[in-house]
């Protein structure tokens, strides 16, 4: 079976079989942002690491989206670029079927590799060069990849991009300023489907963009992805982009994987404090009148994160355990994990119905 059939055939809630196409394990990153080594002399203070990701673990399948969601600075961005092979991991591991991005291997196996990966940035103002026409743009991982030599066929692959992502193949022949953020976005993603890629990263790609163009350009991945047969890596803090997009989602804080589980399941019943806050800061349209709680207090510092669990001065389950061990990211239920003391030992009881679909 193809990679887009069983795309199309995967329900949401339904667990893949097969192996994982991307595995990430004790994903880690330091920062260094001391002072030079002058000052800290002078003013006798040490080195200072500001720690962005601390050991993330998650797997995606052929065909799924995995999201990543948490408020800003908790190391989402830091992680998709860390995937994507931008910025080298201080630990950990990045694999694509198997292998390790990071072990020794030629430099043919690594362009192999490179070439079905993809990414599509957040700011579509910025991430296309303002200087070159927008074919340029496009055809420039056919070019580096050596997917096709002759120009008539390069300038035809062009144009059928284009009109994949809903744009003119006349379109080309101008430049990013004369489009709107919503076209530039799709010819982002006209990019990224250029050298015909297996998994892209989705570093929120509607962030930049006006409500009314987000869905659209939200549908439209949708749509590339069954017909393609796609695996997204999907950023993002906006909880309504999640719920449409993901089939699984993975809750980050201050660096940490505190909650991973299928979207439908995360949304019906989350188990851990912060992802309980999460949701209950979303407006309940409906009316359903269940207790909220919202989000209190503020992000530590990540210089100098709290001791044992680090969401334990915002948690109001917090006990001694909490500031004292920090908790590992345990399963509360078939393909639902949690990071959370309280959760372990069964202080915090199941929503149930949770948020209503």
């Amino acid at each position: 079976m193809s990679q887009a059939t069983a795309a199309a055939t995967m329900g949401v809630n339904e667990t893949p079989t097969s192996d994982p196409l991307i595995k990430i394990e004790g994903l880690t990153r330091y920062f260094d942002v001391s002072k030079p080594l002058l000052n800290r002399v002078i003013e006798r203070v040490p080195r200072q690491l500001l720690r962005a990701v601390h050991d993330v673990n998650f797997s995606i399948h052929a065909g799924e989206t995995f999201a990543l969601v948490g408020e800003s600075g908790c190391g989402k961005s830091t992680v998709a670029r860390m995937v994507a092979g931008l910025i080298a991991p201080s630990a950990g591991s990045v694999s694509f079927e198997g292998v390790d991005r990071a072990a020794a291997r030629s430099a043919a196996e690594e362009r192999k590799i490179r070439r079905r990966f993809q990414m599509i940035f957040q700011d579509p103002f910025a991430s296309l060069n303002p200087r070159w026409r927008v074919d340029r743009i496009i055809s420039e991982p056919i070019r580096a990849f050596g997917l096709a030599q002759d120009k008539q066929e390069i300038d035809h692959q062009v144009g059928e991009l284009l009109k994949v992502v809903k744009l003119d193949p006349a379109d080309g022949a101008k430049f990013p300023h004369e489009f709107s953020g919503g076209q530039r976005q799709r010819i982002a993603i006209a990019r990224a489907l250029s050298n015909k890629p297996e998994f892209i990263i989705c570093d929120e790609p509607t962030s930049a963009l006006d409500v009314s163009v987000q869905a659209q350009i939200l549908n439209l991945m949708r749509d590339l992805q069954d017909e393609f047969g796609l695996t997204y890596l999907f950023i993002s803090h906006n909880l309504a982009v999640v719920r449409h997009m993901a089939t699984r989602i993975g809750v980050m804080y201050l660096g940490k994987l505190v909650e991973d589980a299928p979207s439908r399941e995360l949304f019906k019943d989350p188990r851990h404090p912060y992802t309980r806050m999460l949701l209950d800061a979303v407006p309940d349209i409906d009316m359903s009148g269940r207790a909220r709680t919202p989000v209190k207090g503020e992000v530590p510092n990540p210089i100098n994160p709290p001791s044992g669990c680090t969401f334990h001065p915002r948690c109001p389950f917090a006990f001694d355990r909490c500031r004292k061990e920090e908790p590992a990211l345990l399963p509360v239920s078939e393909n639902h994990f949690a990071s959370c003391h309280a959760v372990a030992e069964g202080r915090i009881e199941s929503l149930g119905a949770g948020v209503q679909e």
